[in-house]
């Protein structure tokens, strides 16, 4: 089981993730905007983050890359799944450059988002 920290504004996405991941028997931190996702970032010390990419207060694109320039090492390897619902043309190469390990754009199924972290928790622990 891994801790997951899910940095999501709205409610309605925050509760189906939530609840997603826990029936993939993750354990889930929740964050409602990115200034408090990079507090529990250092504070928690999730196993992976699941982070929206537009959040009030700071971003989901600048979230990313301040984990990635953390300059605790944990910190900076953690897996980011990114998570937009405003999806554009280059949106999931601009997450990958900002950190992101992998993109989702929404809706997302509770089977995909199952399927995407398994695979990051995997990668993680073969590194």
């Amino acid at each position: 089981m891994a801790q997951i920290l899910l940095v999501e504004d709205n409610h309605h996405n925050r509760e189906l993730f939530k609840a997603t991941l826990r029936h993939y028997g993750h354990e889930v931190l929740v964050a409602c905007d990115g200034e408090m996702g990079l507090a529990m970032v250092h504070e928690q010390r999730p196993d992976l983050v699941v982070l929206d990419l537009s959040l009030p207060k700071i971003d989901g694109w600048t979230v990313a890359r301040r984990i990635r320039e953390d300059n605790d090492a944990r910190v900076a390897a953690l897996p980011i799944l990114a998570l937009t619902a405003h999806a554009m043309r280059g949106d999931r190469e601009r997450a990958l450059e900002a950190g992101c390990d992998d993109y989702l754009a929404k809706p997302v199924s509770p089977r995909e988002l199952g399927r995407r972290v398994g695979k990051l928790m995997a990668d993680a622990s073969a590194a």
